[in-house]
């Protein structure tokens, strides 16, 4: 999984800590031996924003990790990777990009997954809002694909990075929430399982609970 991302240094607060090379948690709060692994009725791709790529608070990092299966390439607006290339093309499979449904693309999306004819693959854009809005509008090689919104019925359990929007969840959260709509509860379950160790470790490594902050901003 590695070597699917470039060789750059994450340059920002927090760049100095000593972070584990697979999980990108801080070495002192490691989650890869509390990892679950699971098989999924579906396959992940994550068409992932450069920027992502060098942070340790990205999530799409648990679906790959959770699902060994899940690829990942970096999201170009103009020149897509071969590989992604040779999935689309791929007539066993059915493709789908991952975006809310809005008036002007209606007509792409789908609302009954089981109508899908092979095994899905959930294209999802990776990235902050702004980032995964742009991947979706201007990359034209997808406009062929179907559409699916998932159905989020969670509240967003990411307090790492704030979207703006009270209804935005990060990543993982969308992949777990698909997996519930297709109806394979313990994929999901052992994602969202995964993204709440996650959540704990990085606030425990930075001297937080998250739990008391969670109590502390209900009325």
């Amino acid at each position: 999984m590695n070597s699917q991302y470039p060789r750059k240094p994450f340059i920002a607060r927090g760049s100095n800590v000593i972070r584990c090379d697979d999980c990108k948690l801080p070495v002192v709060a490691c989650m890869c031996s509390d990892t679950l692994k699971s098989n999924a009725a579906c396959d992940f791709w994550l068409l992932m924003h450069h920027d992502e790529f060098y942070k340790p608070t990205n999530t799409g990092r648990l679906i790959q990790r959770t699902f060994p299966s899940t690829q990942c390439s970096r999201w170009s607006r103009l020149e897509p990777t071969e590989d992604l290339i040779s999935v689309l093309a791929n007539p066993r499979i059915s493709p789908c990009i991952v975006f809310p449904e809005a008036p002007d693309y209606s007509d792409r999306m789908i609302k009954d997954l089981s109508k899908l004819p092979n095994r899905p693959l959930f294209i999802i854009p990776d990235g902050t809002w702004r980032q995964a809005r742009r991947i979706f509008r201007h990359s034209r090689y997808l406009d062929v694909l179907p559409v699916i919104e998932p159905t989020i019925l969670f509240d967003s359990r990411y307090k790492l990075r704030s979207s703006g929007e009270e209804r935005h969840v990060c990543t993982a959260e969308v992949a777990a929430a698909l997996l519930l709509q297709i109806g394979d509860i313990e994929a999901g379950n052992a994602l969202l399982q995964n993204f709440e160790t996650f959540n704990q470790r990085y606030y425990e490594s930075k001297g937080r609970n998250l739990n008391a902050e969670e109590g502390a901003s209900k009325p």
